[in-house]
């Protein structure tokens, strides 16, 4: 009877035990139900194997197995990867839309506006509606539209160049988090326990580190997780390979991208908020910015090969270059890669030929001189060679060497043409465009978005500017340079693909708007997705207070019980105890 009532007085005492920590388990998850990462608990509870005795086999009790965590991996995984996709489309659509909001097209002040303004002064001009000054008022507005677009691209990039450096740091920290908790939770489990506040604390790192790249993890025997970046480990067990955000100049542009700080292996991130801004930074920023170079550049050439030809009454006495050629490159042929000077032109010249005008003011007669440009990259015998392709020298002889002008460079490089007193002169039919890239009577500056102007002296005196045209016999057509000017806008260009300039354009900012669409869509889906993936996560993981009501409740029936049967069991023994 003793063994009986002692294996009781066991019996209630497993009880109490159980019942003491299936309150403390409840509690504790109930006071974490708004913790967003925190994972519940559950009490592992067995019957104690029992022993026979009198013919039968009595239970003894109940003993705790554990503390267990409810949670699917797979769903989890699935969650980080929804909230890296989530996160990468809202930083899309956060560039996207402040590219859009930056080029403000359709508002009046706008690309499209100041190129049809610009081209509309120069046919107003033909139409001797607007004087010189005018058409250069809106050059130099144009011009600085353009340099003031450009420079807030620039600034957009800036900032996201700025946030992909804190995000990357972050991220790099986080790893390092992962990597410690990592050897606190292989220390404290042993293989024996789940530290469930340590797993609760790595989840969460975890979380926010998806919200800057995309990961994957692999947890392995001890309990530590391994983390990937597509294939490659970030972090292994207690290790964190770090990462750093590369910087490279390419073609005059920084490229970025994120890779390992142990041995500079590349990242594929393409995913999260960095990988969203590496994204952005490449196809919104730096796409639109190069659309900008690109039809500026067209602008200042194209208008450029117009007034390079433009004449007027009274003609041409004095013409200069825009463009500096250094004293080494003069004798280097144009189309030579060797040639440093080149690249201060919009564009290079071409292989082709232009005419010289010489026109005698006593007599009215006009001489005409073609001029060869060869730019093929080809000698005489058939080899590629650029030893006899045209120089900046050779243009000066050939011009030099016609009577009545002289040619020069000045002190900065640029190429200077003058006549003698009584001679006047002009240019024609430049198929090659080498006037219009060394800016011999140019309209604008420049090379590009960044540096494009309307050229100094024409700002100074407007009288300069001269708006005709001769044809190849030399007669003048008085409005011929400004028809020809306006003409540009209408112009399909090679170099565009086969677009005008206005034309280009627009296609980018609708682009830009398609895509600004596609990223808000894409936000709201992967927003959806992601909060369809939390619910499902939470319904296993998260704590619902009804039910942790219930299980406190059952514990603490649990607990008055097990406290009744000892009670009982002790006044039974006392009972016992008196008869002796």
């Amino acid at each position: 009877m003793q063994m009986s009532l002692g294996a009781a007085l066991n019996i209630g005492r497993s009880a109490l035990t159980a019942s003491q920590l299936g309150i403390q388990v409840a509690g504790n998850n109930m006071a974490n139900v708004a913790s967003p990462h925190y994972t519940r608990g559950r009490l592992e509870l067995a019957p104690i194997a029992g022993s026979s005795g009198s013919g039968l086999y009595m239970g003894r009790g109940v003993q705790v197995q554990g503390l267990t965590r409810e949670v699917n991996e797979a769903v989890v995984q699935r969650l980080r990867t929804g909230i890296s996709d989530a996160s990468g489309a809202r930083a899309k659509l956060d560039v996207y839309g402040a590219v859009e909001a930056r080029l403000n097209e359709l508002s009046g002040d706008d690309l499209s506006s100041q190129l049809t303004a610009f081209f509309n002064s120069w046919s107003e001009r033909a139409n001797l509606v607007q004087s010189s000054a005018v058409v250069i008022q809106q050059g130099q507005q144009l011009a600085g539209y353009i340099q003031g677009l450009r420079k807030s691209l620039v600034d957009q990039r800036l900032q996201v160049d700025a946030e992909l450096g804190a995000m990357v740091e972050r991220a790099d920290v986080l790893l390092q988090q992962v990597a410690a908790l990592n050897a606190e939770i292989v220390s404290a489990e042993e293989g024996r326990f789940t530290a469930g506040p340590l797993r609760d604390q790595r989840d969460a790192v975890l979380a926010e580190l998806s919200e800057l790249i995309d990961i994957s993890t692999i947890e392995q025997s001890g309990g530590g997780v391994d983390v990937m970046v597509g294939s490659t480990p970030v972090v292994l067990g207690g290790m964190s390979r770090g990462i750093t955000l590369e910087r490279e100049s390419v073609g005059g542009r920084v490229e970025m991208w994120v890779s390992a700080k142990n041995d500079g292996t590349r990242l594929p991130v393409t995913s999260g908020r960095v990988g969203g801004l590496l994204e952005t930074r490449r196809d919104a920023v730096n796409g639109t910015l190069d659309r900008l170079d690109e039809i500026s550049t067209q602008l200042i050439y194209q208008v450029n090969r117009v007034t390079a030809e433009a004449a007027g009454e009274p003609g041409l006495t004095r013409a200069s270059g825009t463009v500096p050629m250094a004293a080494g490159d003069r004798v280097l042929a144009l189309s030579d890669p060797q040639n440093a000077s080149v690249g201060g032109m919009a564009v290079p010249p071409t292989n082709g030929s232009f005419l010289v005008q010489v026109r005698d003011t006593s007599t009215g007669g006009v001489r005409t001189v073609r001029v060869d440009v060869d730019m093929n990259g080809i000698d005489a015998n058939g080899n590629r060679s650029f030893a006899d392709d045209t120089s900046a020298e050779d243009i000066r002889v050939s011009i030099g060497a016609i009577d009545g002008l002289s040619a020069t460079f000045d002190a900065s490089g640029r190429l200077v043409i003058e006549s003698e007193p009584g001679i006047e002169f002009a240019f024609a039919e430049d198929s090659s465009g080498v006037l219009a890239a060394m800016g011999v009577n140019a309209f604008f500056t420049g090379t590009d978005a960044r540096d494009i102007s309307v050229r100094q002296d024409l700002v100074d005196n407007p009288t300069l500017l001269k708006v005709g045209r001769s044809d190849a016999s030399g007669l003048l057509v008085e409005n011929g340079g400004a028809l020809a000017v306006a003409k540009i806008q209408d112009l399909r260009l090679e170099a565009l693909g086969g677009d005008t300039i206005r034309g280009r354009w627009s296609s980018t900012v609708q682009e830009v708007a398609n895509r600004t669409t596609t990223a808000k869509v894409q936000a709201e889906s992967t927003s959806i997705v992601q909060q369809s993936l939390q619910a499902q996560r939470d319904g296993l993981s998260g704590v619902s207070l009804d039910e942790e009501t219930l299980n406190l409740m059952m514990f603490q029936r649990q607990f008055q019980g097990a406290s009744r049967l000892i009670a009982v069991t002790d006044e039974l023994m006392q009972t016992l105890i008196n008869l002796v």
